[in-house]
């Protein structure tokens, strides 16, 4: 059970920090109506991502006896949590845009997490396979992985608008920069993971 819940905190908080379109809404709307506004906007995932795992759990048990396509998605996995590794580890600070178009509403963050390719991309490849292996243990496990997803998913992007309200310039310091390479450190290591259990599932590799 640790083991999914420090995947889930790992996998949350890489998320949370990392550059896109709900954390440049969740900038813009701190910056220009104020920190609540910011939260509220950081609330976006808990809404959308919903129908995305419970579809992305659907898929993956009808392939549940289809070895070879589980390793193929477990090792697309692999590749898109080490690209997020490479872009967490090269990162550089995140510059604020402040052109962008006005945040007014809760409904403009779930509009833009909806929207954006990344939650599909994630559930179907790293996700899916995760919750999969953690629900054939036990109901708790996945539920864990999950509840700790999300806490620090949520948690971070609330902690980067609380920063952000009181000092602009946190999100170009070098903080925020060392975390993003920790964690792409950490992301690296779980891609590793990634890769061994699709080569597994594929009969290429027995461990």
């Amino acid at each position: 059970m640790t083991y999914y819940i420090t995947i889930g905190i790992i996998l949350g908080l890489s998320a949370g920090f990392a550059p896109g379109p709900l954390l440049t809404l969740v900038i813009s709307e701190t910056l220009q109506q104020g920190i609540k506004s910011g939260i509220k906007v950081a609330l976006a995932p808990v809404v959308t991502d919903l129908p995305i795992i419970l579809f992305s759990l659907f898929i993956l048990d009808q392939l549940s006896n289809s070895n070879s396509v589980l390793g193929i998605i477990s090792i697309t996995g692999a590749f898109f949590i080490l690209f997020m590794a490479y872009e967490s580890i090269h990162s550089k600070g995140y510059k604020l845009n402040l052109k962008e178009p006005k945040s007014k509403s809760l409904t403009k963050g779930i509009l833009a997490n909806a929207l954006s390719p990344h939650p599909y991309l994630f559930w179907l490849s790293v996700g899916g396979p995760i919750m999969t292996k953690a629900i054939s243990l036990n109901i708790y496990v996945l539920l864990f992985f999950i509840v700790g997803f999300y806490i620090f998913l949520i948690g971070s992007k609330v902690l980067l608008a609380i920063l952000v309200g009181k000092s602009k310039s946190f999100l170009s310091g070098d903080a925020y920069i060392y975390i993003m390479r920790l964690l792409g450190l950490a992301l690296a290591v779980l891609a590793l993971t990634l890769f061994i259990d699709g080569l597994n599932l594929l009969g290429v590799l027995v461990v």
